[in-house]
């Protein structure tokens, strides 16, 4: 959130007046204000604890544990290596219901991403790892995944015909 423009004072004024964002929006307020300046304390040591180097720590291993495991599994995952964000490949429209439908039968709720957010045939769930996530919890969702990709077939980066005529 915010952000700085260097202009003539027309062209501030008039983006002052006639942005959505500045005219549609309030400004952000003194508690969350606090609570980013605490957060940024926190993660640079300023609060004189490594809670938040530990963190970070927790966060990236918990990030990659989770998207090595959906990798082994055949599931295509998109986005950067030690990144928080998940986000797996459904590709098929029909997909992106069926997935989140029987990810929630299991007790496993997913954020799914389709068109106009993503292009029609680039449907993705989008996973957000948190340095919360215990090891346990991580494996869990990682078996309901995979019980579901299974089931729906989004298992995209095992070779098709795997396990039928012997080992590929």
């Amino acid at each position: 959130m915010g952000g700085y423009i260097a202009s003539s004072k027309a062209m501030i004024q008039s983006l002052k007046t006639c942005s959505a964002g500045s005219v549609y929006s309030a400004s952000i307020s003194p508690p969350a204000c606090q609570q980013i300046i605490s957060a940024i304390e926190i993660i640079t040591g300023e609060d004189g604890t490594d809670l938040g180097q530990t963190k970070l720590t927790t966060l990236r291993d918990n990030s990659n544990f989770f998207r090595d495991k959906l990798k082994e599994m055949g599931c295509h995952v998109l986005g950067d290596e030690d990144s928080p964000i998940v986000p797996v490949m459904l590709y098929n429209p029909a997909k992106i219901a069926a997935f989140s439908r029987f990810c929630l039968e299991r007790n496993l709720a997913v954020v799914v991403v389709a068109f106009p957010a993503a292009p029609l045939l680039l449907s993705r769930a989008r996973f957000c790892i948190s340095a919360a996530h215990t090891r346990e919890a991580l494996e869990d969702a990682l078996e309901k995944i995979e019980e579901v990709s299974d089931l729906i077939g989004i298992k995209y980066s095992q070779p098709l015909l795997n396990g039928v005529f012997g080992t590929a």
